[in-house]
């Protein structure tokens, strides 16, 4: 639990609050509970094929099994895109928050996108992620209960100190409880950086093998640090909206005006006059960022290492030197992570992406699920999820829509990242496959059919729906349209999905190594 706790707790509490009361009021409190219920259910079922399958990486595993190569090859490929644009949205948080200091002023522009001399920082700064990997000081990329607790202090102190003396109920009507509606409730939670501040409940997960009662402790470590990430988002959001005097939101939440924009917490530190604070949050604003950067640089090679062990990926991708770090991994990581500026220049442009490409691949999670309760009964599983027959399906809706509400905006990157993927990855495994390499890959096209259908799908209802589409579907009726959808996905993938021996070939066959020994 502390694991995950750790991971949960990162950038987005930086940012989070900010960029959900601007696009949602006060109401973002309701798209943080919505946010949590929706990762609770995601989790639920990694809970139960965490304990089926207890071994690391198992997220982007789960599809390949359920579903054979093509399967596993998109799915790793939405796992690597999730970790490879984290390392570049915590230096811009690192950024943001540096605006503070007269050196780094010009480091970005009114709105928040970086300049040309704040992406030679950023550039830097990922360099600097590239070379402690290098050096091989792998403590310094491990999360440890120390820094945790420095992670989960620092946000608890910032609540209640600030709170003690500048709670302002009013502030949560004065300016209407909710000024954009249902629809800005509901994009708060995949643009503004909710979902992506409650992710990394899978950490608890991926250590099942080294729990002694993974029925007892799987749903407690992985409910448990979910519900205490959201209990400390909720109340920063909640002091965050009182504690602001009413003269910064007078014109609306839209218009949200105070000195502190690009560092929002140690900015309202300052204009509560809680001066002292403000030093010890732009302190937190490099150390937290900074560790998450180095743990995703870390684990985006890792990535990029099992897709080519899987035979997904060039051989060149498992090299390690003499300390057994896969050195041309994180040359692709640094180029990935520098690229990402460009289409990306500010955290809150990033944020809407990642959410995205992970949501997409936590989403093949539950549709495993309904494949491995039905062709695989007879496994041990150490924890069941009840009633999983119906929260199943529900989870895979419920993510659709997140990745739904990113907008059109987000989307249509994230399909060009997911052509390019195919192009990529693809292009290897069709070279590997007419060269007879011996681990070339199994593209099992008649298990995953519904694949192509499913992602070209999404992708035209969020062309033509209401969240930076073109508005030809009417609010509510584009998510009636998701939901059904995803559940004809849902259960076309289950009936089209790799046979019994298939499967239990595929869990037998797949490297499970996912990093190099050392």
């Amino acid at each position: 639990m502390w694991a995950s706790v750790g991971s949960i707790i990162g950038s987005g509490w930086l940012y989070g609050a900010e960029k959900a009361v601007v696009a949602a009021g006060p109401a973002a409190i309701i798209s943080w509970v919505i946010g949590a219920v929706a990762i609770v259910l995601l989790a639920l079922v990694h809970a139960e094929l965490g304990g089926l399958f207890p071994v690391a990486g198992g997220t982007a595993r789960y599809p390949h099994y359920a579903f054979g190569g093509l399967a596993g090859m998109s799915f790793g490929w939405f796992s690597w895109l999730q970790a490879a644009t984290v390392a570049p949205i915590e230096v811009e948080a690192m950024i943001g928050y540096a605006g503070h200091w007269d050196w780094a002023t010009g480091f970005q522009h009114t709105d928040g996108t970086l300049t040309g001399s704040g992406l030679l920082a950023a550039i830097v700064l990922m360099a600097v992620f590239v070379a402690v990997n290098f050096l091989g000081v792998r403590v310094l990329a491990h999360t440890n209960s120390a820094a945790t607790w420095w992670k989960i202090a620092i946000p608890l102190a910032a609540i209640f100190i600030i709170a003690a003396g500048n709670f302002h109920p009013a502030n949560f009507t004065s300016e209407s409880f909710a000024p954009f509606g249902a629809k800005g409730i509901l994009s708060a939670i995949s643009g503004s950086g909710i979902i992506f501040a409650l992710l990394g409940f899978e950490q608890a997960i991926q250590l099942a093998g080294e729990s002694r009662n993974p029925k007892r402790d799987l749903p407690r470590a992985t409910l448990g640090s979910v519900a205490i990430g959201a209990v400390i988002y909720l109340l920063l959001q909640v002091v965050f909206i009182a504690a602001l005097p009413h003269s910064t939101f007078a014109h609306g939440w839209a218009k949200l005006d105070f000195p502190g924009i690009s560092g929002p917490w140690a900015g309202l530190a300052t204009l509560v006059g809680l001066g002292w604070l403000s030093v010890v949050l732009y302190l937190d604003a490099v150390i937290s960022p900074g560790g998450t950067g180095l743990i995703y640089t870390t684990a985006t090679s890792r990535v990029s290492y099992g897709l080519a062990k899987n035979g997904y990926a060039p051989k060149v991708l498992t090299h390690t030197d003499a300390r057994g770090v896969p050195w041309f991994g994180l040359i692709v990581t640094f180029v990935t992570g520098v690229v990402c500026f460009l289409p990306f220049p500010s955290w809150q442009e990033l944020v809407g992406f990642i959410t995205s490409a992970s949501v997409l691949m936590y989403a093949g999670a539950p549709l495993a699920y309904g494949v491995f309760a039905r062709r695989l009964p007879h496994l041990e599983r150490p924890y069941r999820l009840p009633a999983g027959g119906v929260i199943s399906p529900l989870s895979f809706v419920i993510a659709d829509l997140i990745i739904y509400w990113a907008g059109w905006e987000t989307l249509w990157r994230l399909g060009v990242a997911i052509v390019l993927g195919y192009a990529l990855l693809g292009g290897y495994a069709w070279y590997a496959i007419k060269t007879g390499k011996p681990d070339a890959p199994r593209m099992d096209f008649r298990a995953a059919q519904w694949l192509p259908v499913y992602l070209l799908g999404m992708g035209l209802i969020s062309w033509q729906g209401g969240f930076g589409g073109a508005g030809h579907i009417p609010l509510w009726w584009d998510m009636a349209i998701i939901a059904v959808f995803s559940v004809g996905v849902y259960y076309w993938a289950r009936a089209t999905a790799s046979r019994t021996e298939e499967i239990e070939r595929s869990i037998e066959e797949v490297v499970v190594t996912d990093a190099p020994a050392h």
